[in-house]
């Protein structure tokens, strides 16, 4: 099986020990507290989970600003992007060695990890700029996850810490939230040595699957996970719970029995294109897959990115050695008129855009908002039928 990044063994900060977790919880009730931005909650996450393995917790600004800079961090080893706790105030938590974080996204704010604070530094003008045209490339306070990470604070804590729970996605998404630890582990029973791995943060659509199909087929995996993220999206995407319906219904119906693993993981979207690229596929060599689907603009939002950047990042800008996990390169996926079938768009150059079935997100929407249902060719009847139930209802 694939090592984790970094490390023989998956380092996952969650406190899987009864007492200690207990003991730590009641600890936590005299700490002074900090109520965590969405952003940290979800890394806090992420280090409990296993995927940010082998961290030990926040990094400070010199780690930060390596990640951003060169994905190097000052000790030599590889990580994509800052992994930070930043805040706006430090006002009762100053000289505190040891502090609680609390949820900002549960009601109750219940305590999510402890840390150990190491520094309290605070992070210039010039160096949020910096950190924010390396890893999203561009400063344009309209780019989702640049505003996202510009409203954090200015005040960045570090240090190690200890998860104590998963916040809102163990209770909100049990059947498909799952960590780094419990995929790897899944992976090992069904006993799948090579091991696709599928981001998405949309409902999948005939493209999607087929492409899925080609993966596994070409890489000749005995498995697929798709993987989806749970965490914070922007305005106007389609919430976890009818996504992951789709998903379910999609690979019941068009999957061999016990080819496919339907999990998802509590992040935040970034929108960051060819880093949050990089990032995905650390995680998932973390989670156990051997290769990871990367198309035309992961991950990204608007016109920021180009088509193919996430996937000439991994070849111009991760230090060599630093992945194990292989990139399978895709291109755009549709529908052919011309061979009745889904094929890569580069795969069929002697078509022309009218020989392709191309609908827009816009005009997908629009329809399914109106009862009416994408061509067969487009998606598959029975998951445009959860997709048209959702829209209708919103559009009530």
């Amino acid at each position: 099986m694939i090592n984790p990044v970094g490390s023989d063994e998956l380092k996952p900060l969650f406190v899987y020990d009864v007492n200690q977790h207990e003991a730590l919880m009641k600890e936590a009730e005299n700490l002074p507290s900090l109520l965590l931005t969405s952003q940290a909650a979800a890394n806090a996450v992420m280090l409990g989970s296993g995927y940010f393995s082998p961290l030990p917790g926040y990094m400070n600004v010199a780690d930060s600003l390596g990640a951003a800079e060169k994905m190097v961090l000052t000790d030599g080893s590889f990580f994509p992007v800052p992994v930070m706790n930043l805040t706006e105030s430090v006002d009762g938590i100053e000289g505190a060695k040891r502090i609680a974080l609390r949820d900002p996204n549960v009601e109750g704010h219940p305590v999510l990890a402890i840390m150990d604070v190491e520094n309290i530094e605070e992070v210039s003008d010039e160096q949020m700029a910096l950190m924010t045209e390396k890893v999203y490339r561009t400063t344009d306070p309209e780019h989702p996850g640049v505003a996202a990470f510009n409203s954090q604070g200015r005040f960045a804590l570090s240090g190690p810490i200890q998860v104590l729970n998963f916040s809102y996605f163990i209770t909100d998404f049990p059947d498909t939230f799952r960590t780094a630890v419990e995929i790897r582990n899944e992976i090992k029973e069904r006993g799948w040595n090579k091991v696709v791995a599928f981001q998405t943060r949309n409902p999948m659509h005939l493209a999607h699957e087929e492409l899925c199909h080609m993966a596994m087929d070409r890489t000749g995996a005995d498995g697929l996970v798709i993987h989806m993220l749970l965490g914070k999206l922007k305005p106007g995407d389609i919430p976890a719970p009818v996504r992951d319906a789709a998903i379910r219904k999609m690979v019941e119906l068009y999957f061999p029995p016990n080819s496919v693993m339907v999990t998802g993981y509590g992040y935040d979207m970034l929108y960051a294109g060819p880093r949050e690229a990089v990032l995905h596929a650390y995680f998932r060599q973390n989670m156990g897959a051997t290769h990871f689907i990367i198309g035309r603009d992961h991950a990204g939002v608007g016109d920021y990115y180009g088509a193919f950047d996430a996937q000439t990042i991994f070849k111009e800008e991760v230090p060599a050695g630093a992945l194990q996990i292989e990139i399978f390169e895709a291109d755009h996926t549709a529908y052919s008129k011309k061979l009745n079938k889904v094929v890569m768009m580069r795969e069929a150059p002697d078509h022309s855009k009218e020989d392709f079935v191309l609908l827009s997100g816009t005009k997908v929407r629009e329809m399914l908002g109106q009862g009416i249902a994408p061509p067969p060719e487009f998606s598959r009847p029975e998951v445009a039928k959860i997709l048209m139930d959702y829209y209708q209802s919103i559009n009530k």
